[in-house]
């Protein structure tokens, strides 16, 4: 998993995750908990399973159920055009290639 191209994220002084695309123009302001959910993903180069191991560790809970709610999560940022499936590390990885926004 990594975000689309030209989708901006950033994290406020109250922990709250934003991530914002132009086109399609679209604006997602989440809870502290996802904000923690992304830098997991993000410090484990978009591999949904070992974000998922790390967060359930650091917050002792049951690694299934944390799995399940990432998953959730990581669907409903796909199904709004903010992140794409693949990791960043994958081959192919278009990270730094402009692309056209999903249709």
């Amino acid at each position: 998993m990594r975000p689309v191209p030209q989708v901006r994220i950033h994290v406020d002084a109250e922990g709250h995750l934003h991530m914002a695309a132009e086109r399609p123009r679209r604006r997602f302001r989440c809870a502290p908990v996802c904000a923690a959910m992304w830098i997991a993903l993000r410090r484990c180069d978009g591999d949904v399973a070992a974000a998922a191991r790390l967060l359930a560790a650091l917050w002792d809970a049951d690694p299934v159920n944390t799995q399940a709610d990432l998953d959730l999560w990581v669907g409903e940022l796909r199904a709004a055009g903010l992140v794409c499936a693949e990791r960043c590390g994958s081959s192919p990885c278009q990270c730094s290639v402009p692309t056209r926004p999903p249709l």
